[in-house]
């Protein structure tokens, strides 16, 4: 339910955006979601076709990308992209990985309609 609270979030950013531009709407939004965040795509659609009527962005359109996990072995220093859930190091089996990308969340651009 976490994403029913980021959505308002990006909601409230992206009016404050488009009132600071003297924009008649927002139309498209676009989020950067690594891998290994907690954040549903789906929900937040979801949220963002409920909470954004009648507001200036109703009917902006939310592009998703999603970022892959790339994670570093501490032990024998190799580098790799998780292709399923949390695994060990592929080369030495070591659990003491640090995290390289792939917990991101952002808002990464708003597109907006002026008159």
């Amino acid at each position: 339910m976490h994403e029913l609270s980021i959505t308002e979030n990006i909601l409230n950013l992206a009016v404050d955006y488009a009132e600071q531009a003297n924009a008649v709407c927002v139309t498209d939004l676009h989020l950067v979601i690594g891998q290994l965040s907690s954040i549903v795509d789906d929900s937040i659609q979801f949220y963002w076709d409920i909470i954004s009527k009648d507001t200036l962005c109703a009917g902006a359109t939310l592009h998703f990308e999603r970022i892959p996990a790339e994670l570093q072995c501490q032990d024998c220093g190799t580098t790799y992209t998780l292709s399923r859930e949390l695994m060990a190091c592929p080369s030495c089996d070591s659990i003491r990985l640090k995290v390289l990308s792939g917990e991101e969340f952002r808002l990464e651009s708003i597109q907006v309609e002026t008159t």
